[in-house]
């Protein structure tokens, strides 16, 4: 990999120099780096697990030792991602799972906060913009998504993927296409998607910038380059290396649909799509505020357009920062053409739906939720730093660019607030376990108090290969507990053949009794012809019941069940355990 100390020469690909290696001496980079990791530990401090840590990290611990929950559906179901878990996996030989999430978190969001600052120092902004940027870029992503998409949180396959993605997007604006394709490689080896969809991208972004010199002028947008330079060649032995190493990420997934009917395809991609994760892949489904906040971006965005700017004291370096601008900008508007995509492919489920749940799976919001408001951060500091003072500025723009700093840093700080205030894990709050309103923190304090009582005596009382029911309301009993579960609202798998039978399962464990979703509505029915069929069919013995669930129907300890915890001198006011009732032959 060359030096990051090393500057593009723009108007010529892949050709570097080291004119600015003083300015950008790699103990600056890792100052950068670092403050950029600091402002990811105050915006994300709440302990482990977040939402999604738990799912990819018992697979993870799990694939480096197959005799973790050994018998639990979702665990030994296919694996999506075996490099995140070859390489962000093994810790949990050694440390727990919370500190393999700390390690795997400081070492993902130094890999994002590196590519950050790629791109800053090859749009050639101040040193330590970074900072400003990821502020910004973090709240823009917080308020203005589109899909539910985001970046600097717990850790998971995609932000290894970003940060990879990110290095990536800074040889596409320093015009280094052949380093870029590598980049993109490594991405799509972490995660398909996101990597796959930068390829997408970087892809229309250089037929655009490389070939569109012509005509772009005459449509009134910004070129990339100057005319009478050499254009870069597509092909090259780096691009299919890239595509070489992206197999690591590609064949496990193409691996999971092996052995499936194309009945059965179909309906795994219906639960998918429209049953289990409409909220991310189906725009039908998409609250109306949501293309509100997202279009709010966009305009943000088109207002920003790179403008050519001249300092007569700096011609080429003017120039250079014209051109790279103006990559990126196309860039991020390819990001927004897939995502256009998306929104034909989704509306097409009201005539289509077989055809539209089949494509939508593959995200085609997650990028353009991730590239805009990167690009309208860095265009707003490109504006704000890169014209003289002498040069007369827009007031209106100048205006929105402060503004938008000054929001971000609102929307920064009350997620930064929010996240330490209640001191409990992301995905244990009940925002995230759609449970109604929000109660206060010392409320959920009490309670998840409560749930790590249940589970420390479950992981200490049973043995390692019992089988519980657990509440629909939760997604961390693995986590915590150790022990396997029957299925788990969260834990969907990613193969065809265990989709299905996940379905089955919720379906026959969760009936769903009539009225909104709510806590009363989803629950495992207190029926003993029914417990004795789940004991008889799952092998399951114990039951972990939320009282909050049964109070409004039966007094939580006349439930006509054995119960086995919290007995004698134990307290525990909002989780129980019952054993559930042999069958009559017993």
């Amino acid at each position: 990999m060359p030096s990051p100390v090393e500057s593009p020469i723009n108007e010529h690909p892949d050709h570097t120099v080291s004119g600015t290696a003083a300015k950008h001496a790699w103990w600056w980079i890792a100052l950068e780096v670092i403050a950029f990791v600091g402002l990811c530990y105050l915006y994300a401090s709440a302990p482990a697990p977040a939402v999604n840590e738990a799912h990819y990290l018992i697979k993870a611990k799990n694939f480096w030792d197959s005799s973790f929950c050994s018998n639990d559906f979702f665990v030994t179901s296919g694996k999506a991602h075996t490099t995140f878990y070859a390489l962000f996996g093994w810790p949990t030989l050694f440390f727990s799972l919370s500190t393999t999430a700390w390690i795997g978190r400081l070492i993902a969001w130094a890999m994002v906060g590196f590519g950050l600052q790629q791109c800053c120092q090859r749009l050639k902004l101040p040193v330590f913009s970074s900072t400003i940027v990821a502020l910004l870029w973090i709240a823009g992503i917080q308020a203005g998504n589109f899909a539910g998409e985001w970046v600097i949180g717990g850790i998971e396959g995609k932000v290894p993927a970003y940060g990879l993605a990110l290095v990536g997007l800074s040889r596409v604006i320093g015009r280094q296409w052949k380093q870029a394709w590598i980049w993109f490689g490594m991405s799509s080896a972490f995660h398909v998607l996101t990597g796959g969809w930068c390829v997408v991208a970087a892809a229309i972004c250089f037929v655009v910038t490389e070939r569109g010199s012509a005509w772009l002028p005459r449509l009134r947008l910004p070129p990339a380059r100057d005319s009478q330079t050499k254009a870069a060649p597509f092909f090259c032995w780096q691009l299919f290396a890239g595509g070489a190493i992206a197999l690591f990420g590609l064949v496990p997934a193409v691996m999971l649909m092996r052995g499936v009917s194309t009945e059965d395809a179909t309906l795994a991609a219906h639960i998918y799509g429209s049953f289990r994760l409409p909220h991310h892949l189906l725009p039908t489904r998409f609250p109306t505020l949501w293309y509100l906040r997202f279009s709010a971006l966009v305009v943000l965005l088109l207002l920003f357009l790179p403008r050519q700017t001249h300092r007569p004291d700096r011609v080429q370096e003017s120039a250079d920062s014209n051109g790279a601008a103006a990559r990126l900008f196309y860039f991020a508007l390819a990001t927004l053409l897939i995502a256009g995509c998306g929104l034909v492919i989704g509306y097409s489920y009201h005539w289509n739906p077989d055809f539209a749940v089949k494509l939508s799976k593959y995200y085609w919001f997650r990028l353009s939720d991730a590239i805009v408001p990167l690009t309208v951060a860095l265009l707003v500091i490109r504006w704000l730093s890169e014209r003289p003072v002498s040069v007369p500025r827009p007031l209106g723009l100048d205006l929105m660019a402060k503004g938008a700093i000054a929001l971000g840093i609102v929307i920064f700080t009350w997620g930064a607030v929010q996240s330490a205030r209640f001191g409990i894990p992301k995905s244990c709050r009940h925002r995230y376990l759609g449970i109604g309103n929000e109660p206060g923190a010392g409320i959920q304090r009490k309670r998840f108090a409560d749930w790590l009582a249940l589970c420390d005596w479950v992981r200490i009382a049973t043995p390692e290969d019992e089988v519980f029911i657990t509440p629909r309301q939760q997604q961390t009993f693995k986590w915590y507990a150790q022990r396997a579960e029957v299925v788990n609202w969260k834990d969907v798998p990613q193969d065809a053949q265990s989709l299905l039978q996940w379905k089955q399962r919720y379906d026959h464990l969760f009936q769903r009794q009539q009225g909104d979703l709510t806590y009363y509505t989803v629950r495992v029915p207190i029926d003993y012809r029914k417990l004795r069929d789940f004991r008889a069919t799952y092998g399951v013995r114990f039951m972990v019941v939320d009282n909050r669930v049964v109070s409004p129907f039966a007094e939580v300890d006349q439930l006509p069940l054995i119960k086995i915890y919290p007995v004698g001198e134990q307290e525990n006011d909002t989780f129980s355990v019952y054993e559930l009732p042999y069958g009559h032959n017993r």
